[in-house]
Formats: C-alpha cells, structure tokens, sequence
C-alpha cells in the first residue's frame, strides 16, 4: 500500500511535469525483519512500468558520514538512490553545470606542463615496429599533442602504440582501435573536464536548529536542480518538509512550489526560506 500510495503522488507529479522537466525520486531503503526491503528500486520499476516516465540515471549519493550501527552482521549502509525520471526526450540536462565548482577547483589545482611531457613517447616510437611513414607521423601528432596541452587546449594527453600497447578491449571498427591497426598509434586526448559520474559525494545533514528528522543535503539538491533546470523554473516538492529543496532553488534563481501537510515543518520551511532573497513561493 506504501509503495501505490506514493506512486498516485508520483503519477500526479508527472501530470504537471512540462516536456523539457525531469522527476527526482529519493527514497532510504529499511530493514523488514533482518533483510534490506529494496523499496526505492521496486519503486522505480513500478514507475517505469506505468509507461509515463523513462528512467535517464540512478545517481548514487555516497554518504561521507553514514549512521553507525551495532550490528555485527550487517555493513554500515551508505549510501541511497537518486532516481531521474523524464516524461520526453525533450527533457533539459545541463551537463556542463553539474559538479562545475569540481572542474575549477580541478583546473586552479594544476600546475604548469613540465618540458618532459610526452618525451617518453618518441622512444618508443623509435623503438617500435612502425613503417618509417608511421613514425614520421606518429612523432608529428605527438608534437602537435605537447604543444595543445602547453598552450592550454587540452589538458593531458595518453598515446597508444601498435605492437607496444594493448588495444581497447571490446573496440568498434572506426574507433581508437581502428586508428592504431591502419595509422600504427592513436593519440587520446583529454580535456581536462571532470568526468561527470552517477555518483555525488557529500556528507549527511546535520543541523541542530532543524527539527525535522531526515533531512538530505542542500549541496545535492542544488547539484541536481542545476543539472535539470533553468534560472526562473519552477521547481516542485511534494514531500516539502523542512524546505531544503525550496531553500535549494530558491539560492539557484528558481521559483518553487512545496507541499507539505506538518503544520510544523511548514513554519520551520518559511523560516528558513526568510533567509534567502529571491522568488516567489507557494505552500499547500
């Protein structure tokens, strides 16, 4: 009866969703008589079943500081299930926003190239297997290789060698593979932009003005709000209860709708919400 009663909310929150939105689903699993439920994943198969939703990501949040728990016979649970839903293939998705802060501080952590960047590379293409023609032209890319990343093109680079290094196990005809059996070497460059995994990291809340008992991150509620929305959405929460997700969007420039039936937790939302200088909001 659980799991229906929150699949007609979900069915609702889908109605309202317009094509270009997407639905975020968290749910903490729980023990039933000494065995873990698994109730966030039945749920996300009963939502793709109803054939109004596709499933784009599982986002996993790793949590720094999980709950310690006595029992000898069980690991420590850490971490839970973000479920992203859309209703179209039109659904927004800004990539290049998601975990940004993590690219900066990534980039200003580098130091500069050192002059002996690639130069292991020419030796072993002296020393390989190649035609002259090959490693003429192999030596050629690496130049032009060592230059990008001094110039700030790229940000590293790896080279493959043919009879040096092994190919790409399960590659495609016309890909890296392909390069290195005709041209004799492939050049992988890297751009320096931080791989954007299904994975965030952050510790659990702990907040002792807060009353409400399971209160997720505002660090990954924004993260998602800024991978799934614009400045000036609307961003809707129909489990509302201390405001994090409105506090959320109300930081990022989104308007936003909460819905919450605890009186209590509603005041201590609008409290917290008083504190950020933007937007407009609802509360049912």
């Amino acid at each position: 009866m659980y799991l229906e009663n929150l699949l007609a909310i979900f069915k609702e929150c889908v109605r309202v969703t317009k094509k270009s939105g997407a639905i975020v689903f968290n749910l903490g699993d729980k023990y039933i008589s000494g065995a873990l439920s698994l109730s966030p994943y039945k749920f996300a198969i009963k939502a793709i079943e109803t054939k109004c939703v596709f499933l784009i990501n599982q986002i996993t949040w790793s949590k720094l500081n999980p709950t310690p728990r006595q029992d000898k016979r069980k690991l420590i649970q850490a971490t839970e299930p973000f479920f992203v839903f859309a209703k179209s293939k039109d659904y927004h998705f800004d990539l290049d926003n998601y975990l940004r802060h993590l690219d900066e501080a990534n980039k200003n952590s580098k130091g500069k190239p050192t002059e002996k960047l690639g130069k292991q590379y020419y030796g072993l293409i002296e020393n390989s297997e190649l035609s002259d023609e090959q490693k003429k032209n192999a030596k050629k890319s690496l130049q032009e290789a060592i230059l990008a990343v001094h110039t700030g093109e790229i940000d590293s680079f790896r080279m493959k060698i043919k009879g040096i290094h092994k190919e790409a196990y399960g590659g495609m005809e016309g890909g890296r593979n392909n390069q290195i059996r005709h041209n004799g070497f492939t050049i992988i460059k890297i751009l320096g932009n931080r791989l954007k995994k299904d994975l965030i990291e952050s510790p659990v809340e702990m907040t002792k003005d807060n009353a409400h008992p399971a209160v997720y991150p505002l660090y990954i509620v924004q993260e998602l709000i800024k991978l799934l929305s614009k400045e000036h959405d609307i961003v809707l929460d129909p489990f509302c209860g201390s405001g994090t997700t409105c506090v959320a969007a109300k930081n990022l420039k989104r308007h936003y709708l909460g819905i919450e039936i605890n009186a209590d937790y509603v005041n201590l939302a609008k409290e917290r919400l008083k504190q950020v200088n933007f937007t407009q909001e609802l509360f049912i």
